[in-house]
């Protein structure tokens, strides 16, 4: 049976068959999540990967070898920007956690580790990043029930981890 959990770790730590970077559109090294991703795996490999690709739309997802990581592969989901909610926000970032669940299942993974998508420097609230990382995740889970996937998000605050711990109460398998 398929599992979600949220654990206090770093992404980069997690042994997981994939990893998921909070990435841009442009798919350039960023800071956060993304920052620590590119330093682990090996810049000028993950950033040569990621120019070869080109472009990654909100709410879409890429993938890439995971290169110096324990994953063996890195997705690069792209989530929204928040401005107020009313530019389909919640449905965007819904489809970039629903987007890397089908590259990790396509990509032959049983193991997937995300961040809180668009949960930093992107400014989405954190109620409604978890609710729609849980809610993409629980749908995807039921919706491929002859698939083993295991889901972990690597959060690293006490009050963000219980947060999430209290949306996914909400939203059993």
């Amino acid at each position: 049976m398929s599992t979600i959990s949220i654990k206090k770790i770093g992404i980069t730590n997690l042994d997981t068959d994939a990893i998921v970077n909070a990435a841009n559109e442009g798919l350039w090294a960023g800071s956060g999540v993304c920052g620590a991703i590119f330093r682990e795996a090996g810049h000028e490999r993950l950033q040569a990967a990621c120019d070869k690709i080109g472009h990654c739309d909100t709410g879409s997802a890429v993938i890439t070898p995971g290169f110096r990581l324990k994953a063996r592969y890195i997705i690069h989901a792209v989530g929204p920007r928040w401005s107020g909610g009313r530019n389909g926000e919640p449905e965007l970032l819904y489809s970039a956690y629903k987007k890397s669940l089908e590259l990790a299942v396509e990509n032959g993974c049983g193991s997937i580790g995300f961040p809180l998508i668009s949960a930093g420097i992107f400014g989405v609230p954190l109620d409604v990043a978890w609710d729609r990382a849980i809610a993409a995740c629980t749908d995807f889970l039921r919706e491929h029930s002859d698939k083993q996937l295991d889901i972990v998000f690597a959060v690293l605050d006490d009050r963000i981890m219980r947060a999430g711990q209290e949306v996914l109460k909400r939203y059993p398998l």
